[in-house]
């Protein structure tokens, strides 16, 4: 299934209707899908480079607006819409785990790493951000900064790089990211846990 909207996503990227995808996925990204918004988001970039800039400002408009709608699923629905949809993709488990004990700062830091490195998947933070109470404004400068950081990357990546550096992007960048995104957690883990001492 999972193979099938991968290769659903990519075959987006040759429409003409591409960036209104491109602000579905990210959209849908952000609170219920699977794929990540960087399949459609690399190849229309690298076909048009000289719309990278507003393709990255597309899809960062879009993951914050449907990270709103995670927080808003978490916050006001959890147990009728959002657990089913964690259930679905067999998330629950990891949800579970990371709300225990949950605190403001954690939610927030989870919400860089997400964003940033797809650590833990981003719409499993939106939702935890929602069950968490987390200040909505808050919550929404930290998935601008996040998701932006990211895609406005991206973008420079390949409007600098080109098609050259695409292999470097799919193969090695999530794993630089996620590797920078559990330093953070660790640091965070170490300095928390220095401070309760």
């Amino acid at each position: 299934m999972l193979r099938r909207l991968y290769d659903w996503t990519m075959s987006l990227a040759g429409r003409k209707s591409a960036e209104i995808w491109l602000a579905v996925i990210a959209f849908v990204e952000s609170s219920i899908f699977l794929v990540p918004a960087d399949v459609l988001f690399l190849p229309m970039s690298l076909a048009k480079p000289e719309r990278a800039w507003r393709y990255a400002l597309t899809a960062t408009v879009a993951s914050v607006l449907g990270g709103i709608a995670g927080w808003a699923l978490g916050y006001y629905a959890f147990e009728t819409i959002a657990k089913p949809i964690l259930e679905f993709y067999g998330k629950l488990d990891a949800f579970n785990q990371m709300s225990a004990g949950i605190t403001y700062e954690w939610v927030l830091l989870l919400l860089v790493t997400s964003g940033l490195a797809h650590l833990p998947p981003i719409k499993v933070v939106t939702i935890l951000s929602g069950v968490a109470h987390i200040n909505l404004g808050l919550f929404i400068v930290s998935a601008i900064v996040a998701r932006g950081a990211r895609f406005f990357l991206l973008a420079f990546l390949l409007r600098r790089y080109g098609e050259s550096i695409r292999h470097f992007i799919e193969k090695r960048l999530g794993q630089i990211t996620m590797i920078a995104a559990a330093v953070l957690i660790a640091l965070y883990a170490v300095f928390h846990f220095a401070l309760a001492s």
